[in-house]
């Protein structure tokens, strides 16, 4: 099954964006290959140009307390487990605590590493990180694999407070929903959503054997799917049969 999401909201747009960007870099880092940590180090600076929104790290310990709140609301309920209640709300007092604790931005540390910088002034120029005009950044991609991945791993270290939040709280919200099986009429679904019920992410499955895409747009009243095809260009066409997927809504 192939899943797609859609965030309801912009804030949710920066979370996806921000978790796909640090579960990159969990794969670049461990790989040896110079190629692998010039990527790695390229999706630093891509985190470090999301989480640089004056607002984002409000945000998220607003987030991270609203999410407590919630939890702390289920303490007595006999169905609900006291352990795993407990343990939820420990990481997420952990999280508040770790990012409410960096002074400034996300990433802010590194924009003081001048060497640093001068590569990420370089990196959105097409070819800019050649040997002849970045020698030193030529040199530390010829170190020791080990050599690269430690300095990696330090330079990501004051980006993982914001990366464990995300992850939490995009957990939490993903848990929150429950999976139903829809089918569509003639390529298209749409289902009104109820009142007082805010809606933060839609989730949706389909088996890859339908070989279809799904174009999903929504907002507070009306989520809409529609179903695509590639011709044999490339183009994208409406689907005109009746296809089954599974979707969920997270509040």
């Amino acid at each position: 099954m192939i899943l797609y999401e859609y965030p309801f909201n912009e804030r949710l747009r920066t979370y996806l964006r921000l978790e796909q960007l640090f579960r990159r870099l969990g794969e670049l880092i461990p790989r040896a290959h110079p190629l692998d940590h010039h990527f790695a180090l390229v999706t630093i600076f891509e985190i470090m140009d999301v989480a640089a929104r004056a607002d984002l790290k409000t945000d998220v310990l607003k987030d991270l307390d609203k999410q407590k709140l919630v939890l702390d609301s289920y303490r007595g309920n006999p169905s609900i487990s006291e352990r795993v209640l407990d343990g939820f709300v420990a990481q997420l007092d952990g999280c508040f605590s770790d990012l409410n604790a960096q002074n400034g931005k996300t990433g802010q540390v590194l924009t003081d590493n001048e060497w640093l910088m001068s590569i990420r002034s370089r990196v959105g120029i097409p070819g800019g990180t050649c040997s002849f005009d970045l020698p030193a950044y030529h040199a530390w991609r010829n170190l020791a694999p080990e050599k690269r991945q430690r300095n990696l791993e330090d330079w990501s270290h004051s980006l993982a407070p914001l990366a464990e939040s995300v992850f939490l709280l995009l957990r939490l919200m993903r848990d929150s929903g429950m999976p139903q099986k829809v089918v569509t009429t003639r390529g298209q679904f749409q289902q009104t959503l109820p009142h007082g019920r805010t809606f933060n992410l839609l989730r949706l499955r389909i088996d890859p054997a339908f070989k279809l895409i799904p174009e999903i747009s929504g907002n507070r009243l009306l989520v809409s799917v529609r179903l695509m095809q590639q011709d044999e260009n490339g183009k994208l066409q409406p689907a005109t049969e009746d296809a089954n997927f599974e979707l969920t809504l997270c509040s």
